[in-house]
């Protein structure tokens, strides 16, 4: 997204993908309840590089989870 957005051109499929990993980063960080400033950190990670961001945040949250009984 970076790279987008420093060429200035959007293609409105990336626009699109961009902003529903946005919307479940902020659902995700609303589930974990995290505090304010690790939601924007998410949120700011996810806006920055796109996909591998919230793939980081889902691998992230599996790791925290813990194991089922």
């Amino acid at each position: 997204m970076l790279l987008f957005f420093l060429l200035g051109y959007y293609p409105w499929v990336l626009l699109l993908t961009w902003a529903l990993s946005f919307y479940l980063t902020f659902i995700e960080a609303r589930e974990q309840r995290l505090d304010g400033l690790r939601t924007l950190w998410w949120m700011l990670l996810v806006f920055f590089i796109h996909f591998l961001g919230y793939i980081a945040l889902r691998a992230w949250v599996f790791i925290k989870r813990p194991a089922a009984p």
